[in-house]
C-alpha cells in the first residue's frame, strides 16, 4: 500500500473521491466471499500491522481493544464483527489496521487486506438501495453501506462503508447544545443535503428546535432538483424564505463541493449561505469548502458549534436582506 501522507489531490469541483480499497473475507453457506470495501482517503492517516491491544472490559464485542500510537490512545474496531460477518477459519489472513480520523476522532479499523487507492467519480456511485447490481452477498452488509460502485471494468462491486454509524453506535455524537443554553429562534426554511438518514434526522431535529421549516435531499443532484422546485413555487421571494443550506460532502451522484459550485454559478441561488457539515476533519477539506463557496465548514456533530454558526450566518443573511 502507498504512504498516507496527507496531500490535496482532488479539486473541490472535480466531483471525485479517492478511496482506500480494502477487503473483508466472509463465510456464507459454506463458501468464502471476498468483500470489497472502500473508505475515503481524506479520512485515512495511515495503515499499520495489527498491534498488541489492551482489552476494554464491558465494551461492545466489536471493539477489540485500545493501543497507544505515538501518545494517542486509539480504540480499535473489528469491522468483521461490527458487520456480523463470519470469518472463514481456513483463510489465511494478515490483518491490517486502518488508522482513520472522522468526526474529529482518531479510530482504528481492522481489515483483512488493504489493496490500493482508487479514484472514482461520484456519478458512478449509487446509493445503497441494493438492487441486483450490488452482488449476490450484498444482503449481508446492507445495513452498513452508504454507496456502491462497479470497479475493474464492471466485473466487481465495491461497497462504501458507513463508518460514521460506528461513531453513532458508540454514542460519541454531541447533537444537543449545552443544558444551560437555549436555542435561538428563527423563521424560514433550511435545506439539508446528506445521504445518511441518521444524519438528516439529527440535523432536522436540531433545525426545527431553532424554528426552521426543513426540506431534505439525499445527494447533490436531489438538492439541485429541490432548489428548482422551490424556485417554481416562490420565484424571487425564495431569497427571503430559504435562509441556509447545510450540506454533507460525501454523497452519491454529486458531492457537496460540486453542488456548492453549481449553485454559486446560478444567479438565482448564489447568495444562499452554505454550511458544510462533514465527518471529514482534515485541513484540505476545509480549504476546499472555502473554495467551493461555503460560509463555514463544521465537523459532525457538535451542537454548540452548529447552533452558533447557524445563528451567526443566518443573522448576517437577514441583515443583508433588510438592506435591499
Amino acid at each position: 500500500m502507498p504512504s498516507f501522507e496527507k496531500q490535496d489531490t482532488l479539486k473541490a469541483s472535480s466531483n471525485e473521491i479517492e478511496l482506500v480499497d480494502f477487503r473483508i473475507y466472509k463465510l456464507e453457506k459454506g463458501r468464502i466471499y471476498e468483500g470489497i470495501y472502500g473508505i475515503n482517503v481524506a479520512k485515512v492517516n495511515e495503515i499499520i500491522r495489527l498491534p498488541h491491544l489492551t482489552e476494554l472490559p464491558g465494551a461492545p464485542e466489536y471493539i477489540e481493544g485500545i493501543f497507544d500510537l505515538r501518545g494517542i490512545v486509539i480504540p480499535v474496531i473489528n469491522l468483521a464483527k461490527w458487520m456480523h460477518v463470519e470469518v472463514p477459519k481456513s483463510k489465511k489472513i494478515k490483518p491490517r489496521v486502518i488508522i482513520a480520523e472522522l468526526n474529529d476522532i482518531v479510530i482504528g479499523f481492522i481489515v483483512h487486506e488493504a489493496k490500493r487507492i482508487r479514484r472514482i467519480n461520484w456519478k458512478n456511485i449509487e446509493p445503497a438501495n441494493f438492487s441486483s447490481s450490488a452482488g449476490p452477498n450484498s444482503k449481508l452488509d446492507k445495513g452498513k453501506i452508504t454507496g456502491i460502485t462497479r470497479i475493474d471494468g464492471g466485473e466487481e462491486v465495491l461497497l462504501i462503508l458507513d463508518l460514521e454509524s460506528i461513531i453513532q453506535d458508540l454514542g460519541l455524537y454531541r447533537p444537543e447544545i449545552n443544558a444551560d443554553r437555549s436555542y435561538r429562534q428563527f423563521e424560514g426554511l433550511a435545506l439539508i443535503l446528506d445521504d445518511s438518514a441518521i444524519a438528516r434526522k439529527i440535523t432536522k431535529d436540531f433545525l426545527e428546535k431553532m424554528g426552521f421549516d426543513v426540506a431534505e435531499a439525499n445527494d447533490g443532484e436531489a438538492g439541485l432538483e429541490k432548489l428548482e422546485k422551490l424556485y417554481e413555487n416562490y420565484g424571487e421571494k425564495l431569497s427571503r424564505y430559504l435562509k441556509v443550506i447545510i450540506s454533507d460532502i460525501e454523497m452519491p451522484k454529486m458531492d457537496g463541493f460540486h453542488f456548492a459550485k453549481k449553485i454559486k454559478e446560478d444567479s438565482r441561488f448564489a447568495k444562499f449561505p452554505i454550511i458544510f457539515s462533514s465527518s471529514i476533519s482534515d485541513k484540505f477539506s476545509k480549504e476546499k469548502g472555502e473554495k467551493a463557496g461555503g460560509e463555514s465548514y463544521l465537523v459532525k456533530f457538535d451542537g454548540n458549534k452548529l447552533h452558533d454558526e447557524i445563528s451567526k450566518i443566518v443573522s448576517k443573511y437577514d441583515e443583508e436582506l433588510e438592506k435591499l
